[in-house]
This record gives C-alpha cells, sequence and structure tokens, in this order.
C-alpha cells in the first residue's frame, strides 16, 4: 500500500496555504483554529528539537516553535504544494524547516526528536498504528506527544457535514477523514504502541480529543 500517494490523493483540491488564507479570511475558522492553539500552548513544554507531522503550510509549525521554544522544528507533509509554500514563505524563520514525507514512515532515526506533535492528521492516515508507533521510534526517551483529532462526536459529525456541503470553501476536504476516533480511540491507540497517556482531554464542546503522551 502506497500511504504516502494516498495521502497526497485525499488532498489533491486543497490550497497550498489553505491555513494561512483561512485564519485572515474566514472567522469560523479563526475561531476554531485560535481555540486549538491555546489548548496545545497548554500542555507544550520547552523542547530543543521537534518534529510537526502533517505540518501543511507551517502556520500551526510557527504555534508550536513558539509554544516549545524549540532551537529546531522541522515540518513535515506528504502534500507537496503545501510544502514548497512553507519553505518559501518561512524562509526568514531559521529555526524550522519544512520538508516532504510520510507519516508511516518516518525519514529520521531512532531518537532524534525531544517531542511530536501531530494536529488533525491521524484522521487523514491509512494506518494510525503505524504512524503512531513511528512518532515513538523518533521520539526520544523521556520526549513526549502532542496529537489532536476530531473526536467524531454527533455534533462534531453534523459540523463536519454542513461544513462539507454548505460551507463555500469545505467541500475541499470531502472524502480526505479515512479514520475515526470515536469512543476515544485515540489514547487507546497510543497505549497499544507503548507510550504513556499524561493528559486526555476534549475541548470544542467535546468536538476536539487532545492527547499528550510520554516515552
Amino acid at each position: 500500500m502506497d500511504t504516502k500517494k494516498i495521502g497526497e490523493d485525499l488532498h489533491e483540491h486543497v490550497p497550498a496555504n489553505w491555513y494561512f488564507e483561512s485564519l485572515k479570511k474566514d472567522p469560523f475558522q479563526k475561531l476554531w483554529h485560535s481555540t486549538r492553539f491555546r489548548e496545545v500552548k497548554k500542555v507544550s513544554t520547552d523542547a530543543e528539537v521537534v518534529l510537526d507531522v502533517g505540518c501543511a503550510d507551517g502556520v500551526f509549525s510557527k504555534v508550536i516553535l513558539k509554544a516549545t521554544k524549540a532551537k529546531k522544528l522541522t515540518g513535515l507533509d506528504v502534500v507537496k504544494t503545501s510544502i514548497a509554500w512553507a519553505k518559501k514563505h518561512w524562509k526568514n524563520e531559521k529555526s524550522m524547516k519544512f520538508m516532504v514525507g510520510d507519516a508511516h514512515t518516518l525519514p529520521f532515526s531512532n531518537n532524534t526528536f525531544d517531542a511530536v506533535f501531530c494536529l488533525e492528521a491521524l484522521e487523514h492516515v491509512a494506518d494510525p498504528i503505524k504512524a503512531l508507533s513511528e512518532f515513538k521510534r523518533v521520539m526520544k526517551k523521556g520526549g513526549y506527544g502532542v496529537f489532536l483529532v476530531p473526536s467524531d462526536n454527533n455534533l462534531f459529525k453534523l459540523v463536519w457535514w454542513l461544513w462539507l456541503h454548505f460551507y463555500p470553501r469545505g467541500w475541499v476536504w470531502r472524502e480526505t477523514h479515512i479514520q475515526t476516533y470515536r469512543g476515544n480511540y485515540l489514547p487507546v491507540a497510543c497505549k497499544k504502541v507503548g507510550f504513556k497517556v499524561e493528559i486526555d482531554r476534549k475541548f470544542n464542546l467535546g468536538m476536539l480529543h487532545l492527547v499528550k503522551v510520554k516515552k
């Protein structure tokens, strides 16, 4: 199974700088993501070398960089156009670099990163257990991970359906969610690969599920 191609194909209609433009122009997106930023900052602690998997255009990577006070952050995504945009837009931010890559086969050595972030990307991967195992492999002993997914509760499912079918720009995300974390599956999956779950909480009316783990 070519998981990298699956990821590319899923996002073929999503603009390269979706988040950058959305936060400038879209009040709903700004509200949604500002809440994400606030919750992720609460659980982020200092980390020198950080990986952001599913970084898209790098907007969230910048938030993570500030929250962790990282000396070096690597953003990785399967979408080539988003990585090309991020490299150009953030070229003067010397602490960040961006590269094309697949969450299922991370191109890094074991025990490389102090922290691994994956924010609303695990619902887009073909094999969550394999991706989480890769996060654990490249994380240093004693390092931490912050993972965020839609909870797929009934409210989220309704909002997501309305977004996909009636919101002017929402259609580009149709068929991109290929995994569900309904029923608190995220912490279960994290424990299955050997992580210790330290924080397990939901926010945005229970629509988003955040887990902080330790290796």
